[in-house]
C-alpha cells in the first residue's frame, strides 16, 4: 500500500504537483511525504509555477485583507473621533493643539505619523501637555528626536529639550546635527528644532477624525 503511495505520489511531483495537491490525494503526513520526495527535482518552468505565482497571489490576497481591515478600523475611528468635537469644543486645551497640530504637525496619509515639530519650547511644551492629556498618550510612549547645528553643544541641548518635555533622555532618539559653513551661532537663543513623535497609527487617525469634525462644525468642508 505505502509503495503504491510513493509510487504515485512521486508519478504527481515529477508532473509538477505540489505537495498540497499530492495530499490530496494521498492520505499521508507532510513529513512522510517530503521524505519520498526529497530527491526529485523540478523543472525550472515547474519551480515558477509552484514557487513564484503562488506566493504571488497569496502575498496579494493578504495584502488586499490588510488593505480593506486598514480601511474598515480608519474608518470606525474617523466618525467615532470626529463626532466628538462637539463636547469638546468648550476644552481650550483641545482646540489649542488640534490648532497647532493642523498648522504644524505631520499628516502624511501614507505612513500615518503623529509627530509635531518646532523650534518654541512653549509651543512644543503645549503639545506634550495636548499628547498626555487630550490623547492619552502615556509618557512612556513619546519620543523626542532633535535636529541642531553642529555649533551646538549636543549634551546641553538634549539636556535643555528634556527638562522643556519632561521625556526622559532615555526617550530620545539619535540626534541629527547638520553641518554649518559660520563658525558662529548667530542666534544664541536657538535651540535647535524639537521634533514629538508618537509611533500609534490610530491616534493619527482619532487626530483626522477630530479635525474633519471641526471643519464640519464651522462648515468649513471643501465643495
Amino acid at each position: 500500500m505505502k509503495f503504491k503511495q510513493r509510487q504515485t505520489a512521486e508519478t504527481l511531483r515529477k508532473n509538477g504537483a505540489s505537495y498540497d495537491e499530492i495530499l490530496k490525494s494521498i492520505k499521508v503526513s507532510k513529513s512522510t511525504l517530503s521524505l519520498w520526495l526529497r530527491n526529485i527535482t523540478l523543472t525550472d518552468e515547474q519551480k515558477k509555477i509552484l514557487y513564484t505565482v503562488p506566493r504571488q497571489k497569496n502575498a496579494y490576497n493578504l495584502a488586499k485583507i490588510n488593505q480593506n481591515k486598514k480601511i474598515q478600523v480608519t474608518k470606525a475611528i474617523l466618525k467615532e473621533s470626529s463626532l466628538e468635537v462637539k463636547n469638546l469644543l468648550d476644552n481650550k486645551l483641545f482646540l489649542s493643539g488640534l490648532m497647532l497640530y493642523w498648522a504644524e504637525g505631520d499628516k502624511s496619509e501614507m505612513i500615518e505619523p503623529v509627530k509635531f515639530t518646532n523650534s518654541d519650547p512653549l509651543m512644543i511644551k503645549l503639545m506634550i501637555r495636548w499628547f498626555k492629556e487630550i490623547c492619552e498618550v502615556p509618557e512612556e510612549k513619546i519620543r523626542i528626536a532633535l535636529h541642531i547645528h553642529e555649533l551646538h553643544n549636543k549634551i546641553e541641548i538634549e539636556k535643555y529639550w528634556s527638562n522643556i518635555t519632561g521625556v526622559s533622555l532615555e526617550q530620545f532618539n539619535k540626534t541629527q546635527i547638520k553641518e554649518s559653513t559660520i563658525k558662529y551661532r548667530r542666534n544664541m537663543l536657538y535651540e535647535g528644532t524639537c521634533s514629538i513623535r508618537i509611533h500609534n497609527k490610530n491616534l493619527f487617525r482619532k487626530i483626522k477624525g477630530w479635525k474633519i469634525g471641526f471643519q464640519k462644525y464651522f462648515n468649513l468642508m471643501p465643495l
